[in-house]
Parts: C-alpha cells; sequence; structure tokens
C-alpha cells in the first residue's frame, strides 16, 4: 500500500513537471490567452482556464487507459512486464534521464493550432477551452513524451493501475494550468513574469529529476538487468 501511495505522488509529480517543460507550458499559456481573450471577464477565463485543464485530464486519461491496457491485456505480454518490469526500468530511465537532460531529442509532430481547430475554437466560445486541452494535451514534446510514456506508463502497468495512476497525473498537469488562468484572470502583464519564473523553476526541476532518474536507472540496471550484485 505505501509503495502504491508513493506511485501515486511520482505519478502527480509527473503530472506537475510535464506541465511546466517548455513546450506544454507554453501551449498551456497560448490556449488560455487565446481563449481568455475572447472571453472577456474574469469568470470566463477563468472556467476557461477549467475547461481547459479538463480537457488535458481527459486526453491523459484516456492515453493513459488505452495504453496500459492494451499491454496488460495481452497475457505474454502482461507476464513479461510484469516478471520483468525492473530489468527494463533500468535502461528505460537512463533513457528519459538523457532527453531531460538534453542529450536526446527526437520529433513528436508539432503543437501548432491550425486554422481549422482555430475556427471550431472560435465558434464553440468558452467551450473551445475543452478542445483545445483536448487536443493540446496530444502534442507530446521530448520531455512530457519520456516523461509519460517513460515513468508514468511503467508506474501505472507495475501496478495494473489503468484509471487513477493516469487520473492523479492528469490532476497533476492541472496545477500549473489552473495557476495561470487566475493569474491571467487578475492581470495579464503578470503573465510574462511568471513564465519566466516558472522556466527558470522548470529547469532546475527537471536537472534534478535527471539525475535521480540516471541515478535510479543505473543502480536498477546494475542490479536487475546486469545481475552484477
Amino acid at each position: 500500500m505505501d509503495t502504491f501511495l508513493f506511485s501515486l505522488g511520482a505519478a502527480f509529480w509527473l503530472g506537475v513537471t510535464t506541465s511546466i517543460s517548455p513546450c506544454p507550458l507554453a501551449a498551456n499559456i497560448a490556449a488560455i490567452s487565446y481563449v481568455g481573450r475572447r472571453a472577456g471577464s474574469v469568470r470566463s477565463i477563468l472556467s476557461a482556464g477549467l475547461l481547459y485543464t479538463l480537457g488535458r485530464m481527459i486526453t491523459y486519461l484516456i492515453v493513459g487507459f488505452v495504453v496500459t491496457k492494451s499491454l496488460l491485456s495481452i497475457p505474454h505480454v502482461s507476464m513479461f512486464l510484469q516478471t520483468n518490469m525492473n530489468k527494463i526500468l533500468g535502461p528505460l530511465l537512463i533513457v528519459v534521464a538523457l532527453v531531460l537532460f538534453g542529450l536526446v531529442d527526437f520529433s513528436t509532430g508539432g503543437g501548432g493550432m491550425s486554422e481549422r481547430i482555430r475556427k471550431r475554437v472560435d465558434k464553440a466560445g468558452i467551450w473551445g477551452a475543452l478542445i483545445l486541452g483536448l487536443i493540446f494535451a496530444l502534442t507530446f514534446c521530448p520531455v512530457s513524451a519520456a516523461l509519460f510514456f517513460g515513468s508514468l506508463i511503467p508506474i501505472a502497468v507495475r501496478h495494473s493501475s489503468t484509471v487513477l495512476v493516469p487520473s492523479v497525473y492528469g490532476i497533476g498537469t492541472a496545477i500549473p494550468v489552473l495557476v495561470f488562468a487566475v493569474v491571467m484572470a487578475i492581470s495579464v502583464q503578470a503573465v510574462g513574469k511568471v513564465f519566466t519564473r516558472l522556466t527558470a523553476i522548470e529547469l532546475w526541476i527537471r536537472r534534478v529529476m535527471a539525475v535521480i532518474f540516471l541515478g535510479a536507472g543505473v543502480y536498477m540496471t546494475l542490479v536487475h538487468t546486469l545481475k552484477l550484485f
């Protein structure tokens, strides 16, 4: 039970870290700003932030559920993962650490807002924030993809948690988004300052997590994968 609670805490922290990573952070601000400027009132901006957050949470829950359920529903794959997760997790954490350090990069497809999406958002009004949340959560950047697929999914598979772990991760991604919605409702000018500070904080958080992941990955690789100790 204590291990599962620790894993839920890790899932929540991974969500927070994902949300303040450069690419998702910029997308979050752009989305809330786009809808918020058309909302016109403080209540509408906060509502847009909540709807956008809900959209991201739904997407992460669905993707996490589908991926985890698929891995666990195939008997041979499920048995292999359950018995060899420690062996796989070590090298996987090392790869995630390299991505967090910026030493490994890969393309995950762009994250801009197409004209078609823009028109649909405009027609939907305040509910357009929900649409943006659903769509933008799918535009994984290298860091967010590494954290989600390389760290969160193994946690979900390890505990056979198809709903709770992805949901807690989604809640974690919601916290910084809601903060920006509140800040924007109070003062648009303050958003730039918060963005700058969060970007600086995120850099150090990412480096610390990279060191932790690298250390854990090397240890698990030596002990479980290579069986040197």
